[in-house]
């Protein structure tokens, strides 16, 4: 018989975990939470101080069982969930299961999955923490009040299975809001010069500035017209050489929402992918007979960018040893966000020595790669600031001055192992220029005027709306990837070319919600709100204050909405086609994913089919049907012409509605890493890419 027992989240876990602390203790798992509010019903006492009433999950009474029997034969229970608000919650309902007293030293937290990690953490366990309990009380209860509230309402006047969160919906708001900045979005015109020089028989391009005095915007033909009458033919003088040394600070290592951002960006990986594959590596690889199953990374739910000295001493003797002394960053502190809890550590490698290459052989691609970014970003966190020499040089001829821009990296640094990603691309390669001084003469090979139009905003895609939600103080590390799923089963965006798009009934549901409930889609609201939750976790207030301080409002806006709230019938439109099965007419339904057709003779005939989108093209080929978005079998986006199969145009990028400048040919949107680039499908013309 075991002498201890300790109970962790995972299966995975415990026998890692049962394997370090040796025979006298047994590691059992409870599988995430053994209680929760019901399903069924509210499950919150709203006349008695918001008493939650909480029940076994269905479905976890055996396990519950099971570790009641085992803590009965145990001299002591040791709870270790996770290091976190969740965990503890998850420690404290334990507790009340198995009747261990909170107040004893039951609470045993780590960071890491690694032997050391593992025994240090039992030689200092503690009791629960109320505070942290109750923080996750509060935010349970807060959006099983507003969830269960609103929703009902939802089903009632508009259709069943929908729903309405604090974050969801504020994140529903946003991709709302710049959906509706796109549609008012009027372009503007706009021009560049181009100008590509040689001096000493070496080449280098320079764009238009203005004059001597100031930059001038050129804002159509006629503005360029005027800057090459004013220009005295092709010979250029430089005027002035700026040179100058810059200094690049290698980003800190990730917190949960930069790991999710920069594996969007570098690895294409969806939120919940990320933090699928991190919990793997968190819980523990099988590393073969020498090591067997370790933890390869810290916990991956956390906001703090903080490093502890051991793994910054190691990290410098790895960096010494492989790359130099001269590579190790000079002393300094990571800055932490203002809204950063700091309760544990960024996400690093538990090990600098497990380089990705040892362990390449025992990983699965998709967790080799996003291990890689782990660790390459936690080591170029450590290294010395990337020195580069950056010139500018202003080339005038006339009135006309133009200015070439040229940098070389100096001193690689950390860019020597890892570079942050962008969602402006920007281009880190060597830009090299010839050497030039005042008063050199310099010959323009070719001046090239070029015609603009400037971009919309983009739509968010997962990096980008996390980020935002982040730089807001809307959610918490352990909800984006929740929120982001939410959204889209039930059917309220939908993703096109990785970026998120409104459907129908995701701006039904937002006007409502936005008529009727205007507190839960105001941005500072939900931040004061998430503000007023944190100090409950750090004790300042009691979490019954918190909520009852939002539920008497909230209470009123139910009451009115559940009475004035019109019901939303929305009604099958005809669609001007007769079904080719039964030949009764075809109707347009809403569905989760959006609008589609379908026949009105269902349920006896179940035929559907997908809207076909015009996008306001003309067919180059045949000139007499209408580009459409169509889809491959593998969910693919393509082109084709409305007359398919007479005419089998069809186009992986997306034409536009204007002939090309130089050869009249079509115009298409080009995706590339920089953005999106309008080319030619005949010529050589191309747009400068737009993010």
């Amino acid at each position: 018989m075991s002498d201890y027992l300790v109970i962790v989240e995972s299966p995975a876990k415990a026998k890692t975990i049962e394997r370090y602390l040796g025979k006298k203790y047994k590691v059992k798992a409870s599988v995430g939470h053994v209680r929760d509010l019901p399903r069924s019903q509210m499950g919150v006492d709203v006349e008695h101080d918001y008493e939650p009433k909480y029940i076994t999950i269905r479905g976890k009474g055996p396990v519950l069982q099971d570790l009641k029997k085992a803590a009965k034969k145990a001299k002591k229970v040791y709870l270790a969930a996770d290091p976190d608000r969740e965990g503890e919650a998850i420690a404290w309902h334990l507790a009340n299961s198995l009747n261990v007293d909170i107040q004893s030293d039951c609470r045993v937290v780590f960071n890491e999955i690694t032997k050391d990690a593992i025994l240090e953490s039992f030689k200092h366990p503690r009791p629960i923490n109320m505070d942290l309990v109750d923080a996750q009380q509060a935010r349970r209860i807060l959006d099983r009040l507003v969830g269960y509230n609103i929703s009902p309402i939802l089903w009632k006047k508009v259709k069943k299975g929908l729903s309405a969160g604090r974050v969801q919906s504020v994140a529903l708001r946003l991709i709302i809001d710049r959906e509706n900045e796109i549609n008012s979005f009027i372009p503007e015109e706009y021009w560049s010069i181009e100008g590509q020089f040689e001096k000493d028989k070496k080449a280098f391009d320079a764009l238009y500035f203005g004059n001597e005095k100031e930059k001038v915007k050129l804002s159509n033909e006629s503005d360029v017209k005027a800057v090459l009458n004013v220009m005295k033919g092709k010979k250029f003088e430089v005027t002035n050489v700026v040179k100058k040394e810059r200094k690049r600070n290698p980003a800190p290592s990730f917190t949960t929402s930069s790991l999710q951002q920069e594996a969007a960006r570098k690895l294409n990986f969806r939120a919940r992918k990320t933090m699928m594959l991190a919990q793997q590596l968190y819980e523990g690889i099988d590393l073969g007979k020498k090591e067997g199953t370790v933890g390869l990374i810290t916990y991956m739910r956390t906001d703090s960018t903080r490093i502890s000295d051991t793994a910054k001493a190691d990290a410098q003797e790895f960096i010494t040893q492989e790359y130099g002394s001269e590579f190790i960053a000079t002393k300094k502190a990571e800055k932490q966000s203002k809204k950063a809890q700091d309760a544990h550590e960024a996400v690093r490698p538990t090990s600098v020595l497990r380089t990705p290459n040892e362990l390449k052989a025992i990983l699965s691609r998709d967790l080799f790669r996003l291990y890689k970014l782990i660790w390459e970003r936690f080591i170029a966190s450590q290294m010395a600031p990337a020195i580069l020499d950056t010139v500018a040089v202003d080339l005038k001829s006339g009135e006309a001055v133009f200015r070439a821009n040229g940098s070389q990296i100096k001193f690689p640094g950390f860019m020597k192992v890892y570079v942050e990603g962008s969602d402006d691309q920007t281009d880190d390669k060597d830009k090299l220029l010839p050497v030039l001084a005042v008063g050199d003469k310099v010959s323009a090979l070719a001046i090239e005027p070029k015609q603009h139009f400037t971009q919309p905003p983009p739509r968010y895609s997962e990096a980008r709306l996390v980020k935002t939600l982040e730089e807001l103080g809307i959610g918490r590390p352990s909800t984006y990837a929740p929120t982001l799923d939410t959204i889209q089963k039930r059917g309220y965006v939908a993703l096109e070319t990785k970026r998120f798009v409104p459907t129908e009934l995701g701006t039904i549901v937002h006007q409502l919600v936005l008529e009727f409930f205007p507190n839960i889609l105001d941005i500072e609201f939900t931040v004061q709100m998430e503000q007023d939750l944190d100090s409950v976790e750090e004790g300042q207030v009691k979490w019954v204050e918190v909520i009852d301080g939002f539920y008497k409002d909230f209470a009123k806006h139910v009451e009115h909405a559940d009475a004035e709230m019109e019901k939303i019938v929305i009604k099958d439109e005809p669609t001007g086609e007769d079904c080719e099965n039964c030949g009764s007419p075809m109707v347009y339904k809403l569905g989760r994913y959006g609008k589609f057709m379908a026949c009105s003779n269902f349920p006896d005939c179940r035929n559907t089919k997908a809207i076909i989108k015009e996008i306001g093209v003309p067919c180059p080929s045949c000139e007499k049907g209408q580009i459409v978005e169509r889809k491959s079998k593998t969910k693919r986006l393509f082109y084709g012409c409305d007359q398919y199969p007479t005419c089998e145009f069809v186009s992986w990028d997306k034409p536009i509605n204007r002939p090309c400048p130089k050869c009249n040919a079509m115009l298409v949107e080009k995706k590339l890493k920089k953005g999106i680039q309008i080319q030619c499908v005949s010529c050589d013309y191309k747009e400068d890419p737009q993010s």
